[in-house]
C-alpha cells in the first residue's frame, strides 16, 4: 500500500484534532474529487511498519483524539490488510483513547456487508475496529458547504453503537 500523506494536526476529517492517513489507490474517481493524486495506487510513499511506528508516535499527545483513515479509497481491497493492521496496533497502544474514523465513497449496505468488489477477507474485521464511517462517493451535484465532515448530502456519518453503525447527523 502506498500513502499520500500523514497530516498530524488535521481538524477538517473528523471531530477534533486528528492524525489523518491519506492512503493511495481509489477506483471511485467521482467528479471533481478534492484528491485526485491519490487515486492512482502507488503515489506517494510505500506504507511501511516504520510508517506504523511514526502514526502511533504521532497519536500520542493527549490533545489528540484520534486516527482517520481518508484518501484514496481506504476500504480498497489492496488497502484494507494493512489499514488493518494499523488500526489493531492503535486499539492495542491506546485502546479506547482514541477513535478512529474512516472516510469511504463505498455505501455500507451495499458495499461493505453485502458481496461486492470492495469486500475481501479482512473487511469485518476491519469495521469491527472503526468507530466512525463516513460513507458514500462525493457527487458534485450535491455538494454542500453547510455539511460537517461530509462534501454531499448523499453521504453519512454512521456512528458504532452497540456494535452496529447508526446514522448521525454529526
Amino acid at each position: 500500500m502506498y500513502y499520500g500523506a500523514i497530516k498530524p494536526c488535521d481538524i477538517a476529517n473528523g471531530e477534533g484534532v486528528r492524525v489523518s492517513l491519506f492512503v493511495s489507490g481509489c477506483r471511485h474517481a467521482c467528479k471533481n474529487c478534492f484528491n485526485p493524486e491519490t487515486w492512482c495506487f502507488e503515489y506517494g510513499t510505500p506504507y511501511t511498519e516504520e510508517t506504523t511506528a511514526h502514526i502511533l508516535e504521532l497519536l500520542k499527545p493527549v490533545y489528540v483524539k484520534g486516527l482517520t483513515l481518508i484518501g484514496g479509497e481506504p476500504m480498497e481491497p489492496e488497502n484494507q490488510a494493512v489499514l488493518l493492521k494499523l488500526v489493531q496496533a492503535v486499539r492495542h497502544t491506546f485502546g479506547t483513547k482514541k477513535d478512529v474514523w474512516c472516510y469511504t465513497g463505498c455505501v455500507l449496505e451495499s458495499e461493505l456487508l453485502s458481496e461486492s468488489s470492495y469486500r475481501c477477507d479482512v473487511t469485518d474485521a476491519l469495521l469491527s475496529e472503526i468507530d466512525v464511517l463516513v460513507d458514500g462517493p462525493f457527487i458534485e451535484e450535491e455538494k454542500s458547504l453547510q455539511l460537517a465532515f461530509r462534501g454531499s448530502i448523499n453521504q453519512r456519518i454512521l456512528r458504532k453503537q452497540n456494535g452496529r453503525f447508526v446514522v448521525s447527523e454529526t
